[in-house]
């Protein structure tokens, strides 16, 4: 989830996918300022067009479903995808949006809940699992072999290590340096980079 993100969207709505708009507007209605920016959704769309069975996403990161809109726009037909929402409200609303699209399935709770039915091809991990103070999504049990992690919403790095209020971005080592991931991280606007990783495991 970005900061001001569904406002993000606002002067992109000609060129948006329709169900991304429809979930923007749903956004809009109830409140929820924090949906993931374009950059990163037109990134996520790229993303779930090279997983061939599962996708997923944590929460809060689901939200109104703006960032699984992109998802869902991108995928290829059958593809099943599932986003966890620990707000019963917006999972309500988001179950919504995707009211017409049968393989996508929205989860209320933690965003642990994403476990239940892994392993996925993409996993997006949006506000929930980021190793940022409410534990980290095991790849290892949650990826299948060369799939994607994307962890999202950092300010891009400018030294190394990377630093956030002037101590090492521990979350973001956590991901860059993962023994069963190759990381990197990719910087999509001035102010918005994102970590991207691939499931590689070691051979015994």
């Amino acid at each position: 989830m970005s900061l001001q993100g569904t406002d993000a969207h606002r002067n992109t709505e000609g060129t948006l996918p329709a169900l991304v708009a429809r979930a923007v507007a749903a956004a809009r209605a109830h409140g929820f300022p924090y949906s993931c920016r374009p950059e990163q959704g037109r990134l996520l769309r790229l993303l779930a067009a090279g997983a061939p069975h599962g996708i997923a996403e944590t929460g809060t990161g689901t939200g109104c479903g703006v960032g699984l809109a992109w998802l869902a726009c991108g995928a290829r037909p059958g593809v099943r995808l599932v986003g966890v929402e620990r707000d019963a409200e917006r999972a309500r609303v988001a179950r919504q949006v995707f009211r017409d699209h049968g393989e996508v399935e929205i989860l209320h709770g933690d965003w642990r809940r994403v476990e239940e039915h892994g392993p996925y091809d993409l996993l997006v991990l949006d506000g929930g699992g980021q190793a940022k103070g409410d534990g980290a999504a095991d790849p290892a049990r949650l990826l299948t072999p060369g799939g994607t992690l994307v962890v999202d919403d950092f300010t891009p790095a400018t030294t190394w290590p990377p630093l956030f209020d002037g101590a090492p971005d521990r979350p973001r080592l956590h991901w860059l340096e993962h023994p069963a991931l190759h990381t990197t991280e990719l910087r999509l606007a001035p102010d918005l980079s994102v970590i991207v990783a691939t499931h590689w495991p070691r051979r015994a």
